[in-house]
């Protein structure tokens, strides 16, 4: 831990072990029940939206929470989590395939923002490092680089017209054509992003956030990825809107400032959606597919088994 975050004890070790559990909790409530996802992304976030978030998100805030970027990233991924629970609860809709780009777009505007907030920490040049609305920035090329990896990544996102509701009781959204290759590219893309863009809570909304959403997509219920990703993100980023000082105060740790791991972390981005990039579209030229219309991956063990185990 001592090349990318300062060194944290037990302690420091088991609140984040926390953070991955009840962050899986709630997601498994959410997702369990229809009235667990109403009360988690409907009731809660109106709640706070009038109570509490304009004391804590306040702008100009000494956590840095009253970002634009803070508020946009709230309600687009409760956005994401209400439109899914419209299209798992109402599975004719599924059918509709105009509605089966609400899915991809969602998830391509998280990223998109994101990429935007990388290239916007460059452009801040703080070459040395140093506060900028009360978050702890280091720009250089690993902005840039992170960047265009977010792009690349919205880029190879496929295969949504073959997403449907699957059989069970959870009546979870799959996405079958969204495999491994792709999840670990986003993985160590959005990573990346939280270290250059929000250092010092990286370790919390970079690996714990990653790995809540990252271990139900492997283990617990495939091909529901971007579900968990969705409702993971939004239950994190309403407990950071309300309880801002979590990750300055109350568990900080800061990673180590250090430019070299600045670099290779967006390095591993880069390189990661770069191979996808080319492996997919030289897939979409060698079938012939219409990346509009057509999966890519239904030759695949990964694409076979979600097939199998909820249709």
């Amino acid at each position: 831990m001592g090349f990318l975050y300062e060194t944290t004890n037990f302690t420091g070790w088991g609140i984040w072990f926390f953070v991955l559990f009840a962050l899986m909790a709630f997601n498994e409530f959410g997702r369990s029940t229809k009235w667990g996802g109403i009360i988690l992304f409907l009731i809660i976030p109106i709640m706070l939206t009038i109570f509490v978030w304009p004391i804590t998100a306040a702008p100009g805030n000494e956590y840095g929470t009253g970002n634009w970027f803070n508020w946009v990233k709230t309600y687009s991924a409760i956005a994401g989590c209400l439109g899914f629970m419209v299209l798992r609860y109402n599975p004719s809709l599924t059918k509709k395939k105009w509605l089966l780009y609400f899915p991809p777009f969602i998830l391509a505007l998280n990223i998109f923002e994101a990429s935007i907030r990388d290239f916007q920490c460059f452009t801040y040049g703080a070459w040395n490092g140093e506060y900028i609305n009360n978050l702890w920035v280091m720009s250089g090329p690993w902005n840039i680089m992170n960047g265009v990896a977010g792009l690349l990544n919205i880029i190879t996102i496929c295969g949504w017209c073959g997403i449907f509701v699957s059989k069970d009781k959870t009546k979870d959204m799959i996405w079958p054509d969204m495999i491994w290759p792709w999840i670990i590219a986003y993985d160590l893309w959005n990573f990346a992003y939280t270290y250059n863009c929000i250092a010092d809570h990286s370790f919390y909304c970079g690996l714990a956030l990653l790995f809540s959403c990252t271990i139900p997509a492997f283990f617990i219920k495939k091909g529901a990825w971007l579900q968990h990703r969705a409702q993971t993100l939004a239950l994190w980023i309403m407990f950071v809107m309300t309880v801002p000082s979590f990750a300055d105060r109350i568990a900080p740790v800061p990673t180590t400032h250090n430019s070299i791991a600045f670099f290779i972390v967006s390095f591993l981005s880069l390189s990661a959606n770069i191979i996808l990039a080319v492996y997919q579209f030289n897939k979409i030229h060698k079938n012939k597919l219409n990346l509009l219309k057509d999966e890519i991956f239904v030759e695949t063990t990964a694409y076979k088994k979600v097939i199998k185990e909820n249709k």
